[in-house]
């Protein structure tokens, strides 16, 4: 199975979508709040090349992008792939 991280904050209803789409895959995954800390903040911005709006999603350490980059790769078909699932 692939490493999942999810930079979040706690209001984030795109978070949440996120989250609860991995979940109902069965997927454990590391959150990262960057609500309070502009350090972490930063960085999460800095690994996704400028992109500053929560959620910011990694698998296996590879940067694909927020909520709506999630589903879209779901409706494709390809996300199951990167995560390692089998069908």
């Amino acid at each position: 199975m692939a490493k999942v991280e999810i930079y979040t904050t706690p209001t984030c209803p795109y978070c949440t979508a996120a989250k609860s789409l991995l979940r109902k895959k069965g997927v454990a995954y590391e959150e990262t709040d960057v609500s309070r800390d502009p350090q972490l903040r930063g960085a999460m911005t800095q690994r996704a090349g400028g992109r500053r709006t929560v959620p910011q999603i990694f698998i296996d350490g590879q940067h694909v992008g927020g909520s709506d980059d999630l589903h879209a790769l779901e409706h494709r078909g390809k996300l199951d792939g990167l995560l390692g699932l089998t069908a």
